[in-house]
């Protein structure tokens, strides 16, 4: 497994990390014995990076308590990075971080679900936080790293702007952002050379697109998660997700459908901004997979030849 710093937080970890939204529940249904080996399988590959958020899983919060138990007694060999900001959003109830108090109570709830007494990376998951709701989460952040509860923190955001406002103490250490061979943005929108400029570390959700860089998926698919179902006949992102099927058509031509989780993964990992990746894993199968794209970069011609498709 390659190792990478992320960013000036100075952690060495996994190029590959995994990401826990989908094994709680909201992706399908898992037992826990299912998880535990999953994760603990990626664990046992090299996976050091853990993802998560207070508001991934049915109910809220099974995302955090399954991470935490799954990886209870190996906290020091790992790194946990956790979100709040959407707590019960999806059910109406969604909070509002008007001072630091409430950045700081979201955190305490988080390290009681994880087991643990400090994240590694707090992230706000606010993707669209507006400037004026800024300084509440850098007085709260900034206080948790002082009272030693966490020991970086930064944000979980596809928008430039919202990072700069973020970063305005140029006290942001870390952002998390979709990125993939489907949704190249950040190439053009100066999200990665910001991070690279200002050493901000890079975590990329979504590096396979939902799974349809997995090639396992077609248009006629017919998804029953709670996620994807959007993507069905007659659903709210059908027309976006035949455009993605159109996108992965054309790395298919360049690539090959061969190693193409590998590829996907790996074509992410060549940026110079030096990002880790964090693929959502079900199963120990996935895991291994997932984990087997850290051992090498892309050769430069298949990542060029990717770079213009």
């Amino acid at each position: 497994m390659l190792k990478r710093k992320l960013g000036k937080t100075g952690l060495d970890v996994s190029a590959v990390g995994m990401g826990t939204w989908n094994i709680g529940n909201q992706w399908g249904d898992l037992d826990e014995k299912q998880v535990y080996d999953t994760i603990q399988t990626a664990y046992s590959q090299g996976i050091t990076v853990f993802d998560t958020a207070d508001a991934y899983g049915i109910p809220g919060g099974c995302s955090e308590e399954r991470l935490g138990q799954a990886l209870k007694g190996m906290r020091e060999n790992v790194v946990f990075i956790s979100k709040f900001g959407n707590w019960a959003k999806r059910f109406g109830g969604a909070m509002q971080f008007t001072c630091a108090d409430i950045v700081i109570e979201a955190c305490h709830a988080s390290l009681f679900r994880l087991q643990t007494n400090y994240l590694d990376v707090a992230l706000c998951h606010l993707n669209d936080l507006k400037p004026e709701e800024t300084e509440p989460w850098l007085d709260g952040l900034d206080e948790l790293k002082r009272r030693g509860l966490i020991r970086h923190y930064g944000i979980s955001t596809d928008d430039l702007n919202v990072l700069k406002e973020f970063n305005r103490r140029g006290s942001c250490e870390v952002v998390e952002l979709d990125y993939s061979l489907i949704n190249k943005t950040p190439e053009t929108n100066g999200m990665l050379d910001y991070c690279l400029n200002n050493n901000i570390g890079v975590l990329v959700r979504g590096p396979l697109a939902q799974g349809i860089l997995s090639g396992h998926y077609t248009r006629e698919t017919h998804f029953t998660d709670t996620i994807r179902t959007p993507f069905n006949e007659g659903g709210s992102a059908r027309e976006v997700y035949l455009q993605k099927m159109d996108r992965l058509d054309r790395i298919i031509a360049a690539a090959g459908r061969e190693n193409l989780i590998e590829t996907s993964l790996r074509y992410i990992l060549n940026h110079p901004c030096q990002p880790v990746v964090i693929p959502g894993a079900k199963s120990p199968k996935q895991a291994i997979a997932n984990a087997a794209a850290g051992s090498a970069l892309l050769e430069d011609e298949l990542y060029a030849k990717l770079k213009a498709c």
